[in-house]
């Protein structure tokens, strides 16, 4: 099962592009920290990512998504976010990473269980508040480049989907993913 990895600033517009390659019909897999923020905050937690544990929290609804992408194993598989950006989320927020953080990217890495290319989704220009998302847009600028250092510090190759209509975008995805011989 190749699979791949959706990265980049907070509002780049990684989720669209998951949702056209899911209409188009690959298999996707949702970014996880949005869905752990969500959910902390219907709980009454208004801030959950400057709580102890959210890192974990993250890392392991990530892993659950892993293991369930890979036992659908329907050919190629999108993912918006990875383990390493949870890694990126970290260092951003001045948060102390967990070790298992460490050891999950090890094996990531060491098992190729992604491309060893990361689609690295650079901003539009701007950054649309949700309940989840409460970045500026200069703040997003400096943690896309915090992601951009830890992914080439980890040893992945960054594929750039520069800023561009949706359908460009997408199309470049799925031009490099079929390039590689994994889309027909």
């Amino acid at each position: 099962m190749p699979a791949y990895i959706l990265t980049g600033a907070s509002g780049s517009g990684k989720t669209a592009i998951l949702r056209q390659l899911e209409i188009d019909g690959h298999a996707v897999v949702e970014e996880a920290a949005t869905d752990v923020i969500a959910l902390q905050q219907a709980l009454g937690r208004p801030e959950p990512w400057r709580e102890p544990g959210f890192a974990d929290r993250v890392l392991d609804l990530q892993r659950r998504r892993q293991f369930a992408a890979e036992a659908d194993s329907r050919g190629v598989v999108f993912f918006d976010r990875s383990p390493v950006c949870t890694l990126a989320l970290c260092r951003y927020l001045g948060l102390t990473a967990p070790g298992h953080l460490f050891e999950e990217i090890d094996r990531i890495v060491a098992e190729r269980w992604y491309g060893r290319t990361a689609f690295f989704v650079r901003h539009q220009g701007f950054v649309q508040a949700t309940a989840a998302r409460r970045i500026s847009f200069e703040d997003a600028l400096a943690f896309e480049k915090v992601h951009e250092l830890i992914y080439r510090e980890v040893g992945f190759d960054l594929f750039e989907v520069p800023a561009a209509p949706l359908p460009v975008r997408v199309a470049a995805v799925a031009q490099f993913v079929g390039r590689l011989g994994h889309l027909p």
